[in-house]
């Protein structure tokens, strides 16, 4: 079978309707940085390239220092005069941003296929999931700030480029509603057009929203540790959130820190493999590339032969492939798990250590090919890594204790209920875990010893919307918890002897 690009959704397509849809933003030749209220033609370019094919996009926009901290200073100006507006029109205005961003739905989406590659269901998802989201906190965010106040200062935002909307956006959005402006910088590996056409949708409306582009070594300065921040909001992996730690907790500002953790789904005297399956297929979406992914295995050993003849159905059915790739120009887009990887370097990179870890003494279970995969004839395909699952990857391999953010499994072995907990606890904090067991006592007992945020019996735990709360325990999280209340809780302030819920560098507090 023969693929072709669905007519219609091509880059130049999706551009073209950038350039329609918000003139003030983009230029034919490039894409603008927003602060100080307005669209700049500033910053040095930086090309990229789609990672769904070798696309070339519009080339990053990166600020040097001195300008980041002009439009910080221009973003305090903003706040000043933010958060003395009333809810009500707050309310309004954030509202009327929703209806803009719900209206360019299809063509939001469509960026985030080109931009990080994500499969148009999961893009459509991270869309609704970003406005449904922050419509829910229109209903219910009045009560939430009885008795609060704005921060002194707007909140920065640094995130990874895996979820620009669902993420990103709606804790824009959500903070700007709590009375505060917001700085966000532009992931450097994508989504940089998805996130300046919401941005200039939401500006529209009146918000006070600052969007920057440029590396974090150059911005760091500005967008962490400036006296001008308020808060600082952060979404990443350990080394660079590391960092951004010490910076925030020598200077004693406000902060949300979600890091990565190896995230472990661990068996135990179960036996329901038929539901097993079913899930075990979902954990493969977008690639594995997400905070709740499940990478990791943890399975008693008598019940490892159950175990396989329930995995390897589910891991050989992933679909995944070009995005955009159909067989007839009348056909809907494909139903994928998922497109490419975030780039051709980080492909390469796991192609390695999974080379690495076999050579070590891993066992491969299954390995896809890139056949199973529906591509274009002759595409770039660089970015592309199929699922690859190993059997007790060595304790020297980086794969037997880091989140791998790519579609390879890792099973580990254990027989006693000791060596399931260490196992799953493998790198001191996670964000999500489950267990499978047959007996509800010895989940109840087991549980509590697994060290992350939210722990699921039989099934998966995801972030969260709107009312659920997210964390996380040991060096997966730093700061202040979200989610519901919480998340607003974390961007104002409230009482003089207030402990917000999280890990902070003197405490540590579970919500009540």
């Amino acid at each position: 079978m023969t693929l072709t690009l669905k007519p219609g959704t091509a880059w130049m397509d999706a551009w073209q309707r950038c350039l329609t849809a918000a003139p003030e933003a983009f230029h034919h030749d490039r894409v603008l940085n927003l602060w100080d209220a307005r669209w700049q033609a500033d910053g040095r370019i930086l090309p990229t390239t789609s990672p769904v094919d070798g696309t070339p996009l519009a080339g990053l926009p990166r600020l040097d220092a001195t300008t980041a901290h002009q439009a910080v200073r221009a973003s305090l100006d903003q706040h000043r005069v933010w958060r003395d507006v009333p809810l009500a029109e707050r309310k309004a205005r954030v509202g009327a941003a929703l209806d803009a961003m719900t209206e360019h739905r299809e063509l939001l989406s469509l960026l985030l296929v080109w931009e990080i590659g994500k499969p148009w269901r999961l893009a459509q998802a991270d869309v609704d999931r970003a406005i449904d989201g922050v419509r829910w906190y229109l209903a219910e965010i009045d009560p939430m700030l009885s008795g609060r106040t704005p921060l002194p200062g707007p909140v920065s935002n640094i995130a990874s480029w895996n979820y620009p909307m669902s993420v990103l956006v709606h804790a824009m959005l959500v903070q700007a509603l709590a009375g505060n402006a917001v700085i966000a910088k532009t992931p450097t590996d994508g989504g940089l057009a998805c996130l300046t056409l919401a941005c200039a949708l939401a500006a529209r409306e009146g918000l006070p929203i600052t969007l920057v582009s440029g590396s974090g070594s150059e911005l760091s300065s500005s967008l962490v540790t400036a006296p001008e921040i308020g808060c600082v909001s952060f979404v990443g992996g350990r080394d660079a959130g590391g960092r951004v730690a010490s910076a925030v907790a020598d200077l004693g500002k406000r902060h949300i820190l979600e890091q990565e953790g190896l995230n472990a789904w661990g068996i135990w005297n179960h036996t329901d493999w038929p539901d097993l399956t079913t899930h075990i297929r979902k954990t493969f979406d977008y690639a594995k590339q997400r905070c709740t992914a499940y990478p990791r295995f943890v399975v008693q050993r008598e019940l490892f032969a159950d175990f396989l003849a329930a995995y390897l159905p589910a891991v050989r059915s992933v679909r995944f492939g070009h995005p955009l790739a159909v067989a007839d120009p009348a056909d809907d887009l494909p139903e994928l798990d998922f497109g490419p990887l975030i780039n051709a370097a980080k492909a390469k990179e796991l192609e390695d250590l999974v080379s690495e870890a076999i050579g070590r003494g891993a066992v491969p279970l299954h390995r896809g090919t890139l056949a199973d995969g529906r591509l274009l004839p002759g595409q770039d395909t660089s970015a592309y890594l199929p699922p690859v699952t190993l059997l007790n990857p060595p304790s020297t391999s980086p794969l037997h204790h880091a989140e791998p953010f790519g579609p390879v499994d890792t099973i580990v072995l254990v027989d006693t209920e000791a060596e399931l907990l260490t196992a799953m606890n493998a790198s001191n904090g996670a964000l999500v875990a489950t267990l499978s067991t047959d007996d509800p006592a010895t989940y109840a007992r087991l549980a509590p010893q697994i060290r992350a945020f939210k722990t699921g019996h039989n099934k998966p735990r995801s972030r969260g919307d709107r009312s659920e709360l997210f964390g996380g325990f040991g060096a997966s999280w730093r700061g202040a918890f979200v989610g519901g209340d919480l998340l607003v809780h974390a961007v104002t302030d409230g009482p003089p002897t207030e402990r917000l819920p999280g890990n902070f560098p003197d405490y540590h507090l579970m919500p009540g």
